[in-house]
């Protein structure tokens, strides 16, 4: 045993176990977090981040196996199970990355997707069933596959796109699954950033950008020239689902006209919306989905508080009543079906588990457990994520969610974690999340708010983030703490402020405007400078940058830049008095490197306490399960350092101290 553990363990034994070694804290606040601590078991912190023991199934198109990812050397790879025998076997051999994620391309192959050390150079590597040789299909240097159309019903070829020809945009080929070759079947004029198939295959539909504005290209055939049917502002969309089943409109969300989008039907020869389908009067419609046997639209998707459906399709809605009435208690997915859609995998989730897998027969209507995903967690041992809601400063309405400690819904004077999500132009969504979970195991009230700019609440809530990085987007973060301290819920003197990519900005900006109202800050990934941040953009953003400059700022228009130098962290981090942890993977594209080196190095310069750790072989957020292990580790000890959280360390040694 180490003299920094025995002199923990001393300090524990003479002060009756109620000492927290390293916190800064009052005897007051010290007593909660022990109360904290002995109201829940200590769970380790491998259980919440290790990697599932069996997830991402899917069934082949005929049926005869289920597939699936989990751990092999430490890395997620692809198994097979044969549903008649039971035999499985792995068909997949990665040992330096865990596979992010596959699919069926035929009976015989499955193809992934992985790049290099979280460098988001993503390339195809296809692998047989049966001898699981695998192929490399699309790996070069420096070039990034992204996948147009997988085309399910030609199972020996792919539409896929590249940009190995101009690294800033993404020409459309049709990839031989059997032999590796790559026919382009149209060049990119170098505005064109996204592409789409009809039911054949053909490729017929084009979306272009100048930055701010954007614009729907047509073909009656592939031999045909694409021409525009509808231009709009990038504030104003529509985006095309999928072909009618007739290939001649397609199926789209649209907001034009609206403040949400809606499900329409639109006839893409005039370039008019010719009618609407469902729409909701609070949240934007997402998507929809449809019967690729049956031919017919099934249902359209949205997030309210949780995920939520409308169906079209009497047969559909049926189904998934029968199944969430079985599975009750639990949110229900279909994750893949075979080619004649007989058989179904279900995916069940809560807030407090990360669900099971099912085999749904629908001609014999049986609905067979397959297996849990992480079989260690015990939901009774989770906290509940509850829906929320405030008033911003300004009048907004803000939703969010609160874990709280589990068996404390009614605590009061809690050390808080504000955890702000990424994006910005993404969503917190309700569900199994490790993070909120693990904090709230470790005595901390966790709050998740959707602020301005979060995407699914329309466009007024959008638009209402522009220009607003480290301003009205950063007060609606604090109106959320000071909201949970009006509750009685937060104490006002431990709370830390947390997040990822822009999350981890406005961990920085929130500890630069407010330096005394947070008691500490982690960073993950985060930008620090707004103007280094716009410059390294990866080149396959560039088309939207003009839009960008609009939503960010334009250092080149005055106004802009002088707000951009006020809300630059690591260009005001004077302002910084609360300890910082910072974490950065070495190969990052979106957030390099050097926006945290600035920042670390602004902070030492300064004497304050930071803390840097730095991953070599990771990008844009820790992907290898040791070193997901290291960073939560290290958040643990750093958290309750300063705002007096229980560690599994505290717990050892409050154990041993008891039998001293």
């Amino acid at each position: 045993m180490n003299m920094k553990r025995i002199n923990r363990l001393l300090l524990l034994a003479a002060f009756g176990g109620s000492l927290l070694t390293g916190c800064q804290e009052t005897q007051k606040q010290t007593e909660e977090a022990t109360m904290a601590e002995m109201t829940a078991p200590m769970i380790p912190l491998e259980n919440f981040f290790k990697n599932p023991d069996k997830t991402s199934y899917q069934i082949s198109p005929d049926g005869k196996y289920y597939s699936y990812l989990a751990p092999w050397s430490d890395r997620m790879n692809v198994h097979i199970e044969n549903i008649e025998t039971g035999e499985t076997k792995r068909i997949t051999s990665q040992e330096d990355r865990d596979i992010a994620g596959y699919f069926w391309a035929n009976n015989n192959d499955v193809v992934f997707m992985r790049d290099e050390g979280g460098n988001e150079d993503w390339f195809l590597v296809k692998s047989n069933v049966e001898s699981g040789e695998e192929m490399n299909l699309t790996k070069k240097e420096g070039v990034r596959t992204q996948i147009i159309d997988a085309l399910r019903d030609i199972p020996e070829e792919m539409i896929i796109g590249l940009n190995q020809r101009n690294p800033q945009i993404f020409d459309p080929y049709r990839l031989n699954l059997e032999t590796g070759e790559m026919t382009m079947i149209a060049e990119n004029p170098g505005n064109i950033t996204g592409w789409m198939t009809d039911h054949d295959g053909k490729l017929r539909v084009a979306i272009t950008t100048d930055g701010v504005s954007t614009s729907l290209l047509y073909r009656d055939t592939e031999e045909g020239e694409f021409e525009p049917v509808i231009t709009t502002n990038f504030k104003e969309s529509i985006e095309p689902e999928f072909f009618t089943f007739d290939n001649k409109m397609v199926y789209a969300t649209s907001n034009i006209g609206r403040d949400k989008s809606a499900a329409i039907v639109f006839d893409i020869a005039s370039g008019k919306e010719t009618e609407v389908l469902y729409e909701n009067n609070d949240y934007d419609v997402g998507g929809m989905s449809y019967s690729r046997k049956h031919k017919k639209l099934v249902s359209a998707y949205y997030t309210s508080w949780k995920s939520d459906r409308h169906f079209f399709d009497e047969e559909y809605k049926a189904m998934n009543e029968r199944l969430e009435k079985e599975l009750e208690g639990y949110e229900v997915a279909i994750t893949s079906a075979t080619k004649e859609e007989d058989k179904y995998m279900i995916r069940t989730y809560s807030d407090r588990s990360l669900g099971a897998y099912y085999i749904y027969n629908k001609e014999t209507d049986e609905l067979k457990h397959i297996t849990d995903v992480s079989p260690w967690i015990n939901e009774d041992e989770m906290a509940a994520m509850k829906p929320i809601q405030y008033t911003a400063e300004d009048g907004l309405t803000i939703n969010g969610y609160l874990t709280l400690p589990k068996g404390m819904e009614e605590a009061k004077n809690l050390p808080v974690v504000v955890n702000v999500h990424g994006g910005p132009w993404a969503r917190d969504v309700w569900g199994f999340d490790a993070e909120a979970q693990f904090l709230a195991n470790r005595g901390y009230a966790v709050l998740q708010m959707n602020f301005r700019g979060s995407t699914g609440y329309g466009r007024a809530f959008w638009e209402a983030s522009f220009k607003e990085w480290g301003l009205k987007m950063q007060q609606d973060v604090k109106d959320g703490a000071e909201w949970l301290i009006e509750q009685g819920i937060a104490d006002p003197e431990r709370i830390a402020i947390y997040g990822g990519s822009y999350g981890g900005y406005a961990t920085l900006q929130g500890l630069v405007k407010d330096p005394d109202f947070y008691a500490c800050g982690v960073d993950y990934v985060g930008v620090s400078n707004l103007f280094t941040f716009m410059k390294s953009i990866p080149p396959y953003w560039k088309p939207y940058l003009e839009m960008m400059y609009e939503m960010v700022g334009d250092e080149n228009n005055p106004e802009d830049s002088a707000r951009m130098a006020l809300t630059s962290p690591a260009l005001n981090a004077d302002k910084i008095t609360a300890p910082l942890f910072v974490a950065q993977g070495a190969n990052d594209p979106r957030v390099v490197k050097s926006e945290s080196d600035q920042m670390v190095e602004a902070m030492k310069a300064r004497g304050v306490d930071v803390q840097y750790l730095v991953k070599d072989n990771e990008g844009h957020g820790f992907r290898n399960e040791e070193n997901r292990f290291e960073f939560y580790g290290s958040m643990e000890s750093f958290l309750a350092s300063h705002i007096g959280g229980r560690t599994a360390d505290m717990q050892e040694d409050l154990k041993e101290a008891e039998n001293m």
